[in-house]
Parts: C-alpha cells; sequence; structure tokens
C-alpha cells in the first residue's frame, strides 16, 4: 500500500448548526441570511419618497384630535378596570394601535404587490445570492420598521397632549412592535394572492371593520355577549387591550394571552407569506 492512500480523506464540512433565532424562525422562513438588503433598499427608496410615511401619521392623530376637541366633552369620562378615565385617554391607545397596523399594513400590501407584479423588483433580488425568505422577512422587517415611526411620533403626541396615564405607557413601543409584526406578516400574506390592484378593496374591506370594532370607540363590556365573543377575533382588539394595560399601568394574567394571539398571527403570516414567494418566484 503506498503512501498516499494512508493518508485520511477530507470530509465535507457539515453546515453549521442553527442558531436558537433561527430554530424560533417558522420552518419557511429557516434559511434567512440576509433580510437586511431589501431593507436598506426600502430604506433607500423612501428617502425621496418620505412624504408616503408622513401622510399615513395623521389619519389616526385627526381621529383623536376630533375626539377630545369635540365628542370627549359630551361624553366625559370612561370606567376602565375600575378606574374613570377621560375619553380621549381611553380612545389615544387605540388610536396608537390603529396607527401601528396602518404602517405595516400599506407597507406590506400594495407597495410588496407593485414590487412582485410590476417592478420585478423580487426577480432581481433572486438573482443574487438573496433568497425567497430574505425578501419575506425583509419586506416585513420595513413594514414594521414604518409602523413603528407611526408608534413613535404617536407616543410623543400622546404624552404632549397629557394623555398618558403611567410610566408604563413606554410598554408600548414593543407592543406596537408586536402588532406591525403580525399585521405585516398576514399583509404579505394575503398579497402574495392578489391578481389586480382591484383586490385591494379587499384590504379596506377588513381592515375599516377591524378598526371601527376593536373597542377602539366603546368599551368592550358595551359590546354584548356576542359583540364580545366576536371581539377575540379582531387582532387590533388584542393589541388595543395590551396597549391600554400600559397606559394604565394595569395589569391581568389574560395580557400574555393577547400577545400570544398576535404572536401566532405573526407565525402563520411568515410562514404563508415565505411558501407564497416560493411558489411565485421559483415556479
Amino acid at each position: 500500500m503506498s503512501a498516499p492512500d494512508l493518508l485520511p480523506v477530507a470530509q465535507p464540512a457539515e453546515p453549521p448548526p442553527p442558531t436558537v433565532l433561527l430554530r424560533m424562525l417558522p420552518p419557511g422562513l429557516r434559511q434567512v441570511r440576509r433580510p437586511t438588503r431589501p431593507i436598506e433598499r426600502s430604506a433607500m427608496v423612501y428617502r425621496h419618497t418620505w412624504i408616503l410615511i408622513v401622510s399615513g401619521f395623521f389619519e389616526p392623530l385627526l381621529y383623536l384630535l376630533s375626539l377630545r376637541v369635540g365628542v370627549g366633552k359630551l361624553v366625559g369620562t370612561v370606567s376602565l378596570g375600575g378606574e374613570q378615565i377621560s375619553y380621549a385617554s381611553f380612545v389615544a391607545p387605540a388610536m396608537m394601535a390603529s396607527s401601528a397596523m396602518n404602517g405595516a399594513v400599506y407597507d406590506s400590501t400594495m407597495n410588496v404587490f407593485h414590487k412582485l407584479k410590476y417592478g420585478k423588483i423580487y426577480d432581481a433580488m433572486l438573482s443574487t445570492p438573496l433568497n425567497t425568505a430574505d425578501v419575506a422577512l425583509g419586506e416585513i422587517g420595513w413594514a414594521l420598521i414604518r409602523g413603528m415611526i407611526y408608534a413613535v411620533s404617536f407616543l410623543g403626541v400622546l404624552v404632549g397632549m397629557g394623555l398618558a396615564e403611567s410610566p408604563w405607557v413606554i410598554l408600548s413601543l414593543p407592543i406596537c412592535t408586536l402588532i406591525g409584526l403580525a399585521f405585516a406578516s398576514v399583509g404579505m400574506a394575503g398579497t402574495t394572492y392578489m391578481r389586480t390592484w382591484a383586490d385591494f378593496e379587499i384590504v379596506t374591506l377588513v381592515t375599516m371593520p377591524i378598526f371601527l370594532f376593536s373597542a377602539t370607540f366603546f368599551p368592550a363590556s358595551s359590546y354584548g355577549t356576542v359583540g364580545h365573543a366576536l371581539l377575540q377575533i379582531s387582532p387590533l382588539y388584542h393589541g388595543v387591550v395590551l396597549i391600554r394595560a400600559a397606559n394604565l399601568g394595569q395589569w391581568s394574567w389574560t395580557l400574555p394571552l393577547h400577545a400570544a394571539f398576535l404572536l401566532a398571527m405573526t407565525a402563520i403570516g411568515m410562514t404563508v407569506a415565505a411558501r407564497r414567494l416560493d411558489k411565485l418566484l421559483l415556479k
């Protein structure tokens, strides 16, 4: 036997084990490697179209101002958790949750649809080392950032107007992060099924009732037994409950259940979005 035959044969290197963060991701996103690249691209684009981001902040703000000046004077106070608060303080957390929802939904629907169907941006991305998981998580991440821009701005307005009832209101920011993740994930997943711009009427058809009937303007107790049961399927309702609890500093054992609903919604939306992009872009 010759000397070279005695040399050990080099074995192919095994891929590194997934990190804890990757193990926490839904199965469809565990191949993610460079999700920051789509986020960087979106940030560069919006440097020239920043007015689109700013405009989405004003709708819930104008709602809040009108309620404080007009309807709030007529309603007076609202009982919440055994505590009497002004109607504006009752509505303000709901407007903050709605602001985070709006930013996430708008960017994860129409913007994604244009890139997918007309701009062919994702086809170009996939010609680079990016994969569909990077695209999905990157777009969801940017929609989340847009929602958080609204949330941070709204928190400043809420504090400036004297509607912050507790220092714990600062926790509304991570809660808005969760709201943005949930709506951005489901928004992008739903967009992959859209065929034409006319289909986006469905987005308004869904988000408007969610906005109006998520204990946004009335306490959950006023909805009756059936209405209260229907509230449980509204993702915005769960976000509103969490932000109101943070604003008042009122905590209960049910709050983790509301957060779990939004986390489950996020996981489902991310998984569907990644799989649909695989089907649409890699077919």
